[in-house]
């Protein structure tokens, strides 16, 4: 499962357009629905969904030029960015995502081979700059469900799915103390343990809803637990 920047380029444009249909079928009513996201509007999640991708766009001309870019200029411009896009009509919501869209695009075309090696610094520390495009795509796929707009987990490419597995499970298991489990993907032998393997319970199903059960988008009702009993509650994924 590659995370090779120019192999995933054509997934992050294929998952852009899918986004941008389900963001041109809202109207101002649909926008000011509540999101799966607490305390926030599906506006409130377009308008991060075109920040980020300013971010990553500051991200990717840090690798590119030296130059110390941070992702946003502060914690709270963040927010106020957010808070202030997320009322706004859906022509402009549009308008914002294209062109944000657009302009990571010409980013990540503009990035000599050397770049991808550098370090850039995310808002949440240091971060290869050869996995800002997975964590754009990331991003966008998980941001699409949290629309609340018939946008699934099933959805999602297997090779998303099985990638976001292995991200998220590593991710909780270099949390301290994480709840132990396996994690077996329907129709594969092929499992991610979380801590302790030694009397672990074992989580199977369909990658996709492993995966969205993981980050705290499903409730795991297609899974199965063995021994029966309740689903394990992983770390909160962030």
């Amino acid at each position: 499962m590659t995370t090779d920047p120019l192999l995933l380029t054509g997934e992050v444009d294929d998952a852009t357009s899918r986004l941008l249909r389900t963001a041109a079928s809202f109207d101002g009513a649909d926008l000011a629905a509540a999101s799966l996201l607490p305390g926030w509007t599906r506006g409130h999640v377009l308008a991060h969904l075109a920040r980020n991708a300013d971010g990553f766009v500051n991200l990717l001309t840090a690798a590119r030029t030296g130059e110390p870019l941070p992702m946003y200029a502060s914690p709270e411009a963040r927010t106020t960015d957010i808070e202030a896009g997320a009322g706004r009509p859906p022509g402009e919501h549009l308008d914002d995502l294209r062109r944000t869209a657009d302009r990571f695009t010409e980013a990540v075309a503009a990035m000599p081979v050397e770049a991808w090696a550098a370090t850039v610094q995310t808002r949440r520390g240091p971060w290869p700059a050869a996995l800002l495009v997975w964590g754009r795509l990331r991003e966008i796929e998980v941001h699409h469900l949290d629309l609340a707009a018939d946008y699934r987990p099933a959805d999602w490419s297997e090779a998303f799915a099985h990638r976001l597995l292995h991200d998220v499970a590593a991710h909780h298991g270099d949390r301290p103390a994480p709840p132990s489990m396996v994690l077996r993907f329907d129709g594969s032998r092929h499992e991610l343990v979380i801590g302790e393997r030694a009397g672990a319970p074992v989580v199977a199903g369909p990658a996709p809803d492993l995966a969205a059960w993981l980050i705290g988008r499903d409730g795991g009702g297609a899974l199965a637990v063995t021994p029966d009993g309740l689903l394990p509650t992983p770390p909160e994924w962030i």
